[in-house]
């Protein structure tokens, strides 16, 4: 990567994050929270490893990548410091490469791909969290949990060893009018206390992934601890 052109993604992620902050903990403040209770996961995705580093020493506690071909080709480079956090879509046998080296995967969809994580991980005797993924809209493009199958879906999860249901993830559909998201993050957050208040074995309900660059204000306000923000944090992807 030239100087220059870190020097340019540099100032330009300087910049975005400051403004983020200042929305997070204003949102956070609306819903009767504090700038703290939210995480900011910075998806990673196509961004050069010296970027995401200058991300890290510039407060950026959590990442998230989408490709685990992309994850493992940063992985070695990466400020060790840093939680690292799964976000795509992912096929069982690639769990090998995450294991170990994640400590959340937030898109998990089918206990076929529960019972890989928790095998694996019991063979490197670590405890992954898991999110569990759901299709608050309903689309038959996109992965994750029908609702009316959720509550079964965590039962049986909670069931394998050396994984912790950690909480639920969400993508709401694409709306014009942010306004129309709403009902979507309303219910995922009412999925999330209902789960939560249940106090299930091997389910610690501390976080509810929602909300990215276009949305995430609106998330916080209805309850979101982790929002995924990439292009609004790092510039326009190519």
């Amino acid at each position: 990567m030239t100087e220059n052109l870190f020097s340019k993604s540099q100032q330009i992620f300087d910049e975005n994050y400051k403004t983020i902050k200042e929305k997070i903990a204003l949102a956070a403040k609306k819903s009767g929270r504090k700038s703290e209770d939210i995480t900011l996961l910075a998806a990673t995705k196509t961004v050069p490893v010296e970027i995401i580093n200058h991300a890290i020493r510039s407060g950026i506690s959590c990442i998230g990548e989408n490709r685990v071909q992309e994850f493992q080709e940063k992985y070695d480079r990466l400020d060790s410091y840093c939680d690292k956090h799964f976000i795509g879509q992912l096929q069982t046998n690639k769990v090998k490469y995450l294991i170990g080296k994640v400590s959340c995967i937030e898109s998990v969809d089918s206990l076929k791909l529960v019972k890989e994580i928790s095998r694996l991980s019991a063979q490197m005797d670590v405890t992954t969290n898991i999110l569990i993924e759901v299709n608050i809209g309903r689309e038959a493009n996109k992965g994750g949990i029908m609702p009316e199958n959720l509550l079964d879906f965590v039962d049986e999860a909670r069931q394998y060893p050396h994984i912790t249901v950690n909480g639920l993830m969400a993508i709401p559909p694409i709306c014009e009018d942010s306004n129309d998201l709403t009902p979507f993050f309303s219910q995922m957050n009412q999925y999330y206390v209902d789960i939560r208040d249940k106090k299930l074995d091997n389910v610690c309900m501390q976080h509810l992934s929602m909300g990215m660059s276009g949305d995430f204000e609106l998330a916080i306000e209805q309850g979101a601890t982790i929002v995924r923000i990439g292009s609004l944090l790092f510039g326009g992807r190519k």
